[in-house]
């Protein structure tokens, strides 16, 4: 238990989406594709393969096609390129023009490279280029392995932006939205919404395998997670399909409940804190208890020692707390 909880506070925390990346046999992986809107796609990584995401390998992909080009969300695991690009080639042979990030951890980047030298411009915040500039640890690079490079100056994003109103992108008589929200799952988090279409990708911020996940040493914060719901609240309608970055599709009524489990143990987190609790002893008490079986994966072993994603989780929102 000693050792989970300084991997929540300490160094296991900075490897903690790294190493979802290991183990992964991509040769095993296969990339689902999945129709969503008139010209919109989704591309999704098999199931049961990747020990860090069992519900479908890797970062899901949005794809807008037509006669413009193709626009991409997000650039999967860099092995699984050939497959990817087999797979949009299925739906159109026009050329790849964007490829848009919605945060910078490899399962969603680590393709950028090969895309870009197809000659995709790469669009993203620029905390997610800052974030992809750096290169990272030994350690780090270790436990991401092939999923991405740390080397080619390709996998950098071309064009940047901040905070501030959308940029709207227009093709394939389309209307894409590239939307800013606030630190929440990395500090460098967009929503894509493809308006016609009414879908919109929303990267990791939510997911409905596992408990919520941030990357606080790269900017993530539990608070920033209730921020980028509200927003998604305020833009989405009750008919909006909502895809996110892992684990099925889903509609806005399904982001309220989402959103009261957080803000439910975020409140019993803050109690045993202000009772003087330990870190060990707020995560003996299992505060996620209500919610466990209701959350498929919430108590699945994670890769690399990092415990169940319930216990990340409650030691993510413990640190946050703490250091307030």
């Amino acid at each position: 238990m000693l050792k989970l909880i300084a991997g929540f506070v300490g160094m296991t925390l900075t490897l903690g989406s790294a190493a979802l990346a290991q183990g992964i046999d991509y040769s095993k992986v296969e990339i689902i594709t999945e129709q969503v809107g008139p010209n919109v796609y989704a591309l999704t990584g098999s199931p049961n393969v990747d020990p860090g995401h069992m519900e479908g390998a890797g970062g899901r992909i949005g794809v807008l096609i037509g006669p413009d080009g193709v626009l991409m969300v997000d650039a999967q695991y860099a092995p699984l390129t050939d497959k990817v690009i087999a797979a949009i080639r299925k739906l159109t042979d026009a050329p790849i023009r964007f490829l848009i990030n919605t945060h910078e951890h490899p399962d969603h980047t680590g393709g950028n490279p090969n895309f870009a030298k197809l000659g995709a411009l790469i669009l993203a915040r620029e905390e997610t280029y800052e974030d992809l500039v750096q290169v990272p640890p030994p350690a780090v690079q270790a436990a991401i392995g092939e999923a991405a490079s740390f080397t080619d100056p390709a996998r950098l994003p071309v064009l940047t932006y901040g905070q501030g109103s959308p940029l709207k992108i227009r093709m394939d008589d389309e209307v894409v939205d590239v939307i800013s929200v606030p630190a929440s799952h990395t500090d460098g988090d967009t929503i894509v919404r493809f308006e016609k279409a009414d879908v919109m990708m929303i990267g990791d911020f939510y997911r409905n395998y596992g408990y919520p996940f941030v990357d606080p040493s790269h900017g993530g914060t539990i608070k920033g997670v209730l921020a980028a719901l509200d927003l998604v609240m305020q833009v989405a309608d009750a008919k909006t399909v909502l895809l996110p970055g892992h684990g099925s599709a889903v509609s806005v009524a399904d982001l309220a409940p989402y959103r009261d489990m957080i803000v439910d143990v975020e409140g019993k987190v803050q109690q045993m804190i202000d009772d003087g609790k330990s870190a060990q002893e707020v995560l003996a008490a299992k505060l996620t208890a209500p919610y466990d079986a209701k959350v498929p994966g919430g108590l699945t072993p994670l890769p690399a020692g990092l415990g169940t994603s319930a216990d990340r989780f409650v030691g993510e929102m413990y640190a946050e707390l703490s250091a307030k």
